[in-house]
């Protein structure tokens, strides 16, 4: 009974949370068709902020999809090993424009190492990652990707956050107060933690104002070889 009352307290919550988090870009969205009703009005530019809005409640629903697949089990997370330089410099290159418009610079060093993550699993991690990092950063900082056999840590010179929200990073829709005004469906962090954790390994961040921040994501050794 207490675990199926805990169950419907977290069922209950993250609907609540789902709920709050598409009525922002749906509000949005409602303004800008009811703008562009009216006369004389940039109706092209309207179109664009609005497919912007349609974009953000998509990728959030992915990512609730994606996460709900995760705890069901339906996503297998940890499948052999996977060797990081390749997926590192194509989740790089993917985000190169995007980092280039928030004026950060991406530098990648991994060597010959090798996680035990599945591919797929181990681009989710780094893309999410790396998108919360250019995000947050901000303009004239550099994101560096380090990956050791075991080690995978994504870290910047940026202007950090409050040392009271470190704790909370991985939590589910949760935002410091600077992050709510960003792009961004606040699950990322939440299911970079669930995929390391579900390999048996661990996450934590660390920083401060003004000290960049450093996610720090690491694995047990392999028990048998790669």
């Amino acid at each position: 009974m207490e675990e199926a009352r805990a169950y419907e307290e977290l069922r209950v919550g993250f609907t609540a949370a789902v709920s709050h988090e598409l009525r922002t870009p749906l509000a949005r969205l409602l303004a800008l068709l009811e703008t562009a009703a009216l006369p004389d009005v940039d109706r092209d530019g309207l179109l664009a902020q609005a497919r912007e809005q349609v974009e953000e409640m998509s990728a959030l629903v992915d990512d609730i999809l994606f996460l709900s697949e995760l705890e069901s089990g339906r996503e297998v997370v940890a499948l052999g090993t996977t060797p990081a330089r390749p997926v590192l410099d194509d989740v790089r290159d993917r985000l190169a424009d995007s980092a280039e418009r928030a004026d950060v610079t991406l530098v990648v060093d991994a060597g010959e190492a090798r996680l035990p993550l599945r591919r797929r699993m181990l681009q989710v991690v780094v893309e999410n990652l790396l998108e919360n990092a250019i995000w947050y950063a901000g303009p004239g900082t550099t994101i560096t990707v380090t990956v050791r056999d075991g080690l995978l840590e994504v870290s910047d010179d940026g202007r950090g956050v409050e040392e009271d929200d470190l704790p909370r990073l991985f939590e589910r829709f949760y935002r410091s107060d600077r992050a709510r005004a960003s792009r961004g469906t606040g699950l990322g962090l939440a299911i970079v933690k669930h995929v390391v954790v579900s390999a048996g390994g661990e996450v934590d961040a660390s920083g401060g104002p003004g000290r960049g921040l450093r996610i720090r994501c690491t694995f047990p050794a392999p028990s048998g070889p790669f």
